[in-house]
Order: structure tokens, then C-alpha cells, then sequence
């Protein structure tokens, strides 16, 4: 089955941002493109302002003037749904509710042929409940593209449990003859992206809500350290704190309210506060004009110590060692067992967080970074009583090699590894139930959300049992269930630990 071919009328139904943005994509591609609003002279406002589009992109040297005025001929406004009687796709762009939408496509199966392939762009609802009683389900499929959907290249190619592999191969090779990088997948509760990006908004809000960390911190710890682009704080302020709270709340209640992926009872209050971000001025951080944006916080200067001693394997943190030596601190190597760890010259030690507590005055935990030498900033975390002197002279050393320093209060985990570890247990999840394949999945989290790296290459870097222990240790400190590791991960990890000779 290959890709519709380019002399294919295509409609979009719903002129909203998303319903524009795909029809441009169609428009650009090639297609006759037909726009629908149920509201009358929406359609027409809609293709007026994809043609300035066009303009602009012309301006921009990415269409010539010709190609422009092409596209602009291929576009038309729709007075009703009989005028997309030939349309061989239909996209459906329209308000996120299961009874408008079913009751726009039993109109369409009305009036299109049978070989017309009926796809929705929900990101919320069931790609199976919506095409549940349509006469042909087997031609409907989710095509969910990303906003803004010219530029982002993401598309979920969504099977319902009705959907014939045959209409999901065709809308494949359609989103990827139109430019998009699609992946497949099954129709699952926030199919891959919504699903696996949870954790990374609900452990900034869990950190938070256990008052570890203000959000500015959590936010600079996530870039500066962990390497993602924006900090859950920020990117929530950006999407919508009500939009991103009620995909996170749908999604658990899709789950029957499974407690890996429970709501925050911090970002509720949020938006009954009205404090929706970027769109009404206030969010968790202050948009209005003439307001300050607060810093994250940062240690004072500290003195680095002399030399260091490192006992055994540091794992992911072992380029601190070449770090340290660069730095000019002394490194006196000895033999360890166990994890690696870090000694100071006053006896103290500094470890890669293993989401245990701290516990202990003369410990020290680090966070994980994605990359140290990179990395513009670390988190440490200590207990309340630890040793006077032990964490300036933690802050020192990370100090001397270039870093901004925050220090958090002792959660479990941290920040950053939590994160991770936890994006990568549901990953793990989603595969082992067949969501998606593991290539697909990394795919879609890079594309879909801008992750530095895909949760399965994550797992890669870090070894196939480090998400599964540093899970284990957080859900006896928080046994809510939430931080669990899944059978799958403790399957990955335990043959894992087979290979190694290691007792799981």
C-alpha cells in the first residue's frame, strides 16, 4: 500500500491552529486540500490565513512565488460536507469531544466513498471509541500530528482496534511523503509521546510539591544538567498549565487512575487560580510586562579541595574523573566494590544519586547529567545534619570544574535521574504491552518532545539495570506505587543481571 497519490483531494475538518497547520502540510505536499468549518465563514478566514503563510514563506526563500501561487489554487473552502464527497483522506481537526466527533464522521461516511480513509487528529481521545461506530472502521486511523504541524515532524500513525493494517500503511507513507517523520502505533492512552513524557512534568511538580526545589532551580537543573531544552515548568507555562494538566488527567483516568500517572494536586490549584502561563500572563512564573523572571538558586563560591581520592567505577558520572584531573585537583585512584564514589580530603563522600536518601553526615549526592563535560550546572543534595564543611567542599570541586551549583533538599533521586529512570520504565512498559517499537519510541520522544536522547538510548548509556535500581530505591522511600518499576524494566533488568552473573 503505498501513499495517496499528489492529484488526491485531501479535506481538513476544523479550521482551528491544528486543522490549518495540517491542511498547509497537505497544501505544501502537493494536494488539492478542501478546509470545513461547521461555523460559517471559518473555512474561508482559514484559507486566507494559510495563503499569508505561503507569503511569508515565499519571504523566507522556502517556495517560490510559483509554487505559491500553485497552492494557493489547490486551496478551497467548503460550504458542507458534500463537497468532500471525492476527497480520498479526511482529516478531522475539530474540538476534543468523543460525541462531536463521532457524529461528524457517521456524517462523512454519508457522503465520501468507502475508499476514503477517515483519520482524526485527536491527542486525547480513543482512536478506537471515535471510529467505534462507523459502517467502515477498518479505513479509520489517528493521524496525530504536533503543533505547530509545519514545522514539527512527528506524526503518530495511531491503529484503533478496528483499523486494517492496510489504511495504517497508507496513511504512513502518506504523513512520509508529505515530510513528516511518522511511527506507528498502537491505540493506547497518550499513545507514545503523551504517555512517556508524563514523568517528566510529574517529577518536577513531585520535587517541587516535597519543597526540594523552587520551579526556577528544577527548571535550570533539567537544561543546564539533564540537557532538555526547556524545564517542565517553563514548557507547561507554554502549553497551557489547564491543556497540560487535562491531557495528564485523562491519561490517568484512561489508566483507571494507575498512580504512575497521577495528577498534581500543586498544578490543579494552578489553574483554578487561573494562573494558566504564557496565555493569561501568570503561570508558575510571572509574564506580565515590567516582571522579573526569578533565577534558579546557585551555591555561593566555595574553595575546591587539593585532591581527591575515587574508590571503584563512578558508572555515568566516570567522566568527572578526567574532569577533576583537568581542573588541577589531584586524583588518587584506589580499588572499590560497590558503586564508585568520590572521597574528599576531610573524609566526606560524593556519590551519583542511587534514589536513596543521603542518610548519612558525611554523604553527599550528585544528580545525573546527560553529558558532564557539557553540563553548565549540578544538583547536590544532602541530609539535614550533614557534616559542617563537607557540602562546601562538594560545591568547590564541582565548582572547580566550570559548574554552576544548586543544592536541593535530600528527595530521593534528585531531579534529573528520577526523570530519566523513570521515562525509561515507561518506555520499557509501552513496548513490552505493544504500543510501539523501541526504535519508534526513541523516534518519537526526540521529535515529538525534543528529548536529547530517546529513553531506549538512555538505557543504553546508562546500563540496563541502573533505571530499574534507582526505581527500586525511590519506591521505598515513596511506596505510593508511582515510581514502581514495571515487570517490564525488572524483566530487562534481571536478564541483565543473568548475563552478568549478578543476583537479581
Amino acid at each position: 500500500m503505498t501513499a495517496l497519490d499528489l492529484s488526491s483531494p485531501v479535506a481538513v475538518v476544523g479550521t482551528g491552529t491544528m486543522g490549518q497547520g495540517i491542511a498547509q502540510v497537505a497544501l505544501v505536499a502537493g494536494h488539492p486540500v478542501r478546509l470545513y468549518d461547521a461555523v460559517d465563514g471559518r473555512a474561508r478566514e482559514a484559507a486566507d490565513a494559510i495563503g499569508a503563510r505561503l507569503d511569508r514563506l515565499v519571504e523566507k526563500d522556502r517556495l517560490t512565488g510559483a509554487e505559491r501561487d500553485a497552492a494557493r489554487a489547490r486551496l478551497t473552502s467548503a460550504e458542507s460536507l458534500d463537497a468532500l464527497a471525492d476527497c480520498a483522506l479526511v482529516v478531522e481537526a475539530v474540538v476534543e469531544r468523543l460525541d462531536v466527533k463521532q457524529e461528524l464522521f457517521r456524517a462523512l461516511e454519508d457522503v465520501v466513498g468507502d475508499d476514503c480513509l477517515l483519520a482524526t487528529n485527536t491527542s486525547s481521545l480513543s482512536v478506537t471509541a471515535v471510529g467505534g461506530a462507523l459502517r467502515v472502521p477498518g479505513r479509520f486511523v489517528g493521524l496525530h500530528f504536533f503543533n505547530p504541524a509545519p514545522l514539527l515532524p512527528l506524526v503518530e500513525v495511531v491503529s484503533g482496534f478496528a483499523t486494517d493494517p492496510a489504511s495504517a500503511t497508507r496513511a504512513y507513507e502518506t504523513a512520509r511523503a508529505w515530510g513528516k517523520t511518522p511511527v506507528t502505533c498502537a491505540d493506547t492512552p497518550g499513545f507514545v509521546v503523551n504517555r512517556v513524557a508524563r514523568p517528566f512534568y510529574a517529577e518536577a511538580l513531585a520535587v517541587h510539591e516535597l519543597r526540594a526545589a523552587d520551579p526556577a532551580t528544577i527548571d535550570a537543573v533539567l537544561r543546564e544538567s539533564g540537557g532538555f531544552r526547556m524545564g517542565a515548568f517553563e514548557l507547561t507555562d507554554l502549553i497551557g498549565q489547564d491543556v497540560n494538566e487535562s491531557v495528564t488527567h485523562s491519561v490517568w483516568q484512561a489508566f483507571f487512575q494507575d498512580a504512575r500517572f497521577t495528577p498534581s494536586l500543586a498544578q490543579r490549584r494552578l489553574v483554578e487560580s487561573g494562573r494558566l502561563g504564557r496565555k493569561s500572563g501568570q503561570g508558575w512564573y510571572d509574564y506580565r510586562d515590567g516582571a522579573e523572571r526569578p533565577g534558579p538558586h546557585t551555591a555561593p563560591p566555595a574553595e575546591a579541595p587539593a585532591y581527591v581520592v575515587v574508590e571503584g567505577d563512578l558508572g555515568p558520572a566516570a567522566e568527572l574523573v578526567g574532569l577533576i584531573r583537568e581542573a588541577g585537583v589531584e586524583v588518587r585512584p584506589e580499588d572499590g566494590y560497590g558503586a564508585g564514589r568520590i572521597v574528599l580530603p576531610d573524609g566526606g563522600t560524593l556519590c551519583l544519586t542511587d534514589g536513596e536518601l543521603p542518610g548519612s553526615e558525611d554523604l553527599v549526592h550528585f544528580d545525573l547529567a546527560l553529558d558532564y563535560r557539557a553540563a553548565t550546572r549540578i544538583a547536590l543534595s544532602a541530609s539535614e545534619g550533614v557534616r559542617p564543611g563537607l557540602l562546601s567542599g562538594a560545591t568547590g570541586l564541582f565548582q572547580a570544574l566550570g559548574k554552576e551549583v544548586s543544592v536541593v533538599g535530600d528527595v530521593p533521586g534528585m531531579i534529573v535521574a528520577r526523570t530519566v529512570a523513570r521515562i525509561i520504565d515507561l518506555a520499557f512498559d509501552a513496548v513490552a504491552r505493544g504500543v510501539a517499537t523501541p526504535e519508534d519510541v526513541d523516534t518519537a520522544m526526540r521529535l515529538g518532545v525534543n528529548y536529547p536522547l530517546g529513553p531506549f538510548e538512555w538505557n543504553r548509556r546508562l546500563g540496563d539495570t541502573w533505571a530499574r535500581d534507582l526505581l527500586s530505591h525511590i519506591h521505598e522511600w515513596e511506596p505510593s506505587g508511582r515510581c514502581a518499576p514495571s515487570l517490564a524494566l525488572h524483566r530487562h533488568a534481571a536478564a541483565a543481571d543473568a548475563r552478568e552473573g549478578t543476583p537479581s
